[in-house]
């Protein structure tokens, strides 16, 4: 990360730059806070593109069809020893935000550019750079000068439309606009740090307020509208109605990822060697005879892409781009589609084992459990494509289907976008499929449509709450089931296979509205390190292994450590997503969960406490 004068301040992961401190975000370093400009500001030619023509076509559908391409954020390929050479200036542009500082020993409160403070680079170590109050006298103003650290204020607003802005200090302590231009300072008045104990005193006028003030019922009439405010863009919108609230820096709730993610699949009835042409056809398109691809073959080669190429001679090559220009013209794909391609490829009778993104293994399915489950897939190697799309702010995106119904979500760039950002991981995964006629049977239940009924009202219940459609979005019982299971699975594999649990994530397949239902849950490791290709959780796929784990993670189920409360919970009663289910027993991390933690309930699986009938695995 540098900021705009090119001074070094930090380093983040790239896989971070989507899922945490992307344009927009916060990022909060030990001596001062960022925040991360928008795409438009990035060095494109250091972000080197990303071949998904099934995810771009989704990312377009959402977007728009100006998007060229998917590119990963820039990151340096070495540890550097010259930190002023060109290399050393690779990275994010950010700059300082909030532009409040806040002199640790005098508590003088300013802007960072108004003069009172200066910046302290440290290029050996970036992360060390900070602001500093130059000749700072102290709390009294008695002591001789001496150099303090400064650093961010750290109360923000921030409003439902995604706008960021600087805590209005001078509104705030004056009571409303005023004339009095005096200096702020910021002290602590008890022994804790509530709020009521944090005040802003201004030297000139002697007026004086609590940050209590700044937050609820008070919040709402000390504080200003919504000014529109977008500092990663450096940009006001002309009017905002939403309100503006206080938040603290590095609160969770500033910053939602709004993104969008596909699997490398090989298209059905197209050769290995014509879907390698597809998915590198940016490299290919411009090529003019065998000779030009040769060059191209050989750059392919060095960059360490297009595995499997290196198979085919280039006259086949050759022909093969000449075939896919004759039939160009793909269908483009929306956000909906982009799992039914998956399902497809999954359920093949026999499954594609040569393309080099997608290597899978059949197997029997676990011993006791052959009524529920009718395949079992081992994915010995899975390509993962992420792309960011943009960003809310205070409430996270709702789960909807429909793009339009999306609570206004924020640019990553002053215009229409042309690339977005992304990443790709490499790991493994398992695979099963549940048998449609028991499914069918067991939807059939009273019990489960008693469950369905209840889950139903609370997704009403919390749609209404959010002002959103109550009718829409509500993925079926047949979701929170397999849902479910998928979540105690990963708890069980987490503890088993020795990965990290936060790297262990899910795709639930359970469309019933095309030609052939879907019914199906894929687990895979999606870590961008070498977590999650160690061949760990393949082999736990296995018939006599993963009949082990399904039936511990089923028994550990049936009673929480938080019943009866757990298993007596009812979605209707408190507008929220999910019955029995809670941290003890159900919950994952978030990047592992694809809904946030929402429409489960262990009562589908296993007879609970509260209710016995609506087991999908009853009797077992």
């Amino acid at each position: 990360m540098t900021m705009s004068n090119k001074t070094p301040v930090g380093e983040v992961r790239p896989s971070q730059l989507l899922w945490t401190y992307g344009p927009g975000a916060l990022i909060d370093l030990p001596s001062l806070s960022v925040v991360t400009l928008g795409i438009d500001r990035w060095e494109q030619d250091r972000c080197q593109p990303i071949q998904e023509a099934r995810l771009l076509a989704a990312v377009r559908k959402v977007l728009g069809a100006q998007v060229e391409n998917l590119r990963m954020p820039p990151f340096q390929k070495s540890e550097l020893f010259d930190v002023w050479s060109a290399e050393a200036n690779i990275g994010v542009p950010v700059r300082p935000f909030p532009r409040w500082m806040r002199c640790v020993k005098c508590g003088l409160l300013s802007p960072f550019d108004a003069g009172l403070f200066d910046i302290k680079e440290n290029r050996y170590r970036p992360e060390r750079t900070r602001f500093v109050h130059t000749g700072c006298r102290g709390s009294k103003g008695d002591q001789p000068p001496k150099d303090a650290d400064a650093v961010p204020a750290r109360f923000l607003l921030a409003c439902r439309d995604g706008h960021l802005d600087d805590f209005p200090w001078h509104y705030f302590v004056h009571g409303g606009n005023s004339t009095c231009k005096g200096t702020l300072r910021f002290f602590e008045s008890g022994a804790s740090l509530q709020t009521e104990n944090l005040w802003v005193k201004c030297d000139a006028c002697e007026a004086s307020r609590s940050m209590a003030h700044a937050f609820g019922k008070a919040g709402k009439e000390n504080l200003p509208a919504c000014r529109g405010r977008h500092p990663h863009l450096d940009h006001f919108e002309k009017e905002c109605d939403e309100e503006a609230r206080a938040v603290l820096l590095g609160a969770t709730n500033s910053w939602f990822p709004i993104t969008l993610s596909a699997l490398a699949i090989p298209q059905k009835n197209i050769s290995p060697l014509h879907q390698i042409i597809i998915d590198y056809w940016d490299d290919f398109s411009d090529v003019e005879d065998v000779s030009e691809l040769k060059g191209t073959l050989k750059a392919l080669k060095k960059r360490g892409e297009a595995q499997g190429i290196e198979k085919h001679e280039p006259k086949a090559v050759w022909a093969a781009i000449e075939a896919h220009r004759k039939g160009e013209g793909q269908e483009d794909v929306g956000e909906a589609d982009i799992k039914g391609p998956e399902w497809e490829v999954l359920t093949e009778a026999n499954p594609p084992t040569d393309y080099p993104h997608f290597m899978s293994k059949k197997v029997g399915t676990p011993k006791g459990f052959s009524r529920h489950i009718c395949r079992v897939l081992l994915l010995e190697r899975l390509r993962e494509v992420n792309a960011l799309l943009g960003f809310t702010r205070v409430e996270a995106p709702e789960e909807s289907g429909d793009p339009d119904e999306r609570p206004q979500m924020a640019s990553l760039s002053r215009g229409k976008p042309d690339w977005v950002p992304a990443n790709q991981v490499h790991g493994e995964g398992i695979f099963i499929q549940f048998d449609e006629q028991t499914l069918v049977t067991w939807e059939a239940l009273p019990a489960v449509a008693l469950v369905d009924k209840m889950l139903q009202g609370g997704h009403k219940g919390w749609r209404n709450s959010r002002h959103l459609d109550p009718s829409e979005g509500y993925p079926g019982i047949r979701y929170a089931m397999l849902h479910t299971l998928s979540h105690l699975l990963i708890r069980e594999l987490a503890l088993e296979c020795g990965y990290n649990a936060a790297s262990i994530r899910e795709r639930i397949y359970a469309d019933t509205s095309g030609e052939s239902s879907q019914a199906g849950i894929l687990i895979y490791t999606a870590a961008a390190d070498s977590d999650g290709t160690l061949g760990g959780l393949v082999d736990l796929g296995k018939p006599e292994n993963l009949g082990r784990l399904l039936e511990q993670a089923l028994n550990r189920s049936k009673v929480c450590s938080s019943d009866p409360l757990c298993s007596e919970h009812d979605p209707e009663d408190d507008r929220s997503l999910h019955a029995a289910a809670c941290h003890a027993c159900s919950l994952v991390a978030e990047t592992s969960c694809e809904r946030g933690n929402r429409y489960l309930d262990r009562s589908l699986l296993v007879p609970t406490l509260e209710r016995a009938d609506a087991a999908f695995f009853k009797g077992l």
